[in-house]
């Protein structure tokens, strides 16, 4: 009966020292990959679909061990979060490290840059590219009355309103609705800014005329479209001011080309005399409202305009324009930059 003891004892021992080599040698064994892996883990994902992942991507091997040593930590440490997210994680790590960074690693986070003077379609498909949003439920709820006054906005849709920055974000932390609300509540932080920096001028157009928000944002939108150079953006603000002042129509083709469904490029004499309320050739007045989203230069730009005798411009073909007083002045500007380009 001792010798049977003896035996089942030694042979317990022996299993046991076995299991246990056989548990740390997974436990303490780096994966084979070599290059670091970007893995998305996604919200409500339990122990097994997560070991699924990681086997899938080479982090670690897929095997039953795995999973008992979650229960280990469970045991005889906090239970690790394996939080939901996306995750930079190294090649070479053992299955031990690789919980214990999921259980503290800070989730990736990626920049993704707006452009100035982008349409709000636009926006949608550059956050859409990256699977950010679903393009079709970002620009239905900027047409959503009801999203709309809970955001503050008193308008039509959110075109305007979607403030054009670098944007950090998180997967999983963000949807259309989230996003949406981070650049409108950024385009209200940086107008009040704006506006503080002109003090209080507020876009006034030399004859005592007050404008609300909605205009103002509107013109900027089309000082935005109608050019890139910083230094004139305040000159085609007043050129802008003074032609409303004389009730003259602005005359800016992109507000025409905002107004034509699938445009194709080519903007015709029969487009500029064609009727739509973003028309400002058929219309002395502000389009309907703005016709893409402008940045904080712009918006300056239309707080502050410069005092300037001009009421007329064309590009020089150069990024810049050539600002005229009279008709006259202007037609010969147009022949000389434009007319004579074309005969060249």
């Amino acid at each position: 009966m001792r010798s049977f003891c003896s035996f089942l004892f030694l042979f317990i021992l022996i299993t046991g020292l076995s299991a246990g080599g056989w548990f740390a040698s997974y436990v303490l064994t780096p994966s084979p990959g070599i290059e670091e892996q970007i893995i998305h883990i996604p919200k409500g994902a339990g122990v097994r679909q997560i070991q699924g992942l990681l086997a899938q991507e080479n982090i670690i091997a897929d095997d039953i061990r795995f999973l008992a040593l979650v229960r280990l930590f469970q045991l005889i440490d906090h239970p690790p979060r394996l939080r939901a997210g996306e995750f930079r994680v190294a090649q070479g790590m053992t299955p031990l490290e690789v919980i214990r960074f999921l259980d503290t690693a800070q989730p990736v986070r990626h920049r993704v840059t707006v452009p100035e003077g982008k349409r709000m379609t636009e926006i949608a498909a550059i956050f859409a590219e990256e699977n950010w949003v679903d393009s079709k439920t970002f620009l239905r709820l900027c047409r959503d009355r009801t999203f709309l006054k809970e955001l503050g906005v008193r308008a039509r849709s959110l075109e305007g309103y979607l403030f054009p920055e670098t944007y950090t974000l998180v997967r999983g932390e963000v949807d259309e609705r989230k996003l949406i609300k981070m650049m409108v509540q950024r385009f209200f932080a940086v107008w009040e800014e704006v506006a503080a920096s002109t003090q209080g001028k507020q876009g006034q157009d030399g004859s005592g005329n007050k404008y609300t928000r909605q205009q103002l944002l509107t013109l900027a939108s089309i000082v935005e479209k109608e050019t890139g150079s910083a230094g004139e953006r305040d000159v085609i603000a007043g050129v802008f001011y003074n032609r409303l002042r004389k009730g003259m129509p602005l005359q800016s083709d992109p507000t025409t080309i905002y107004g034509i469904k699938n445009f194709n490029g080519n903007l015709t004499k029969a487009d500029l005399r064609r009727w739509s309320p973003y028309n400002t050739y058929a219309i002395p007045a502000l389009p309907a409202g703005p016709i893409c989203n402008p940045g904080a230069a712009a918006i300056k730009a239309v707080l502050a305009p410069a005092k300037v005798s001009y009421f007329y411009f064309v590009s020089r073909n150069d990024g810049s324009h050539h600002f005229s007083k009279t008709l006259k002045e202007h037609n010969q500007a147009v022949y000389t930059f434009q007319k004579l380009r074309k005969k060249r």
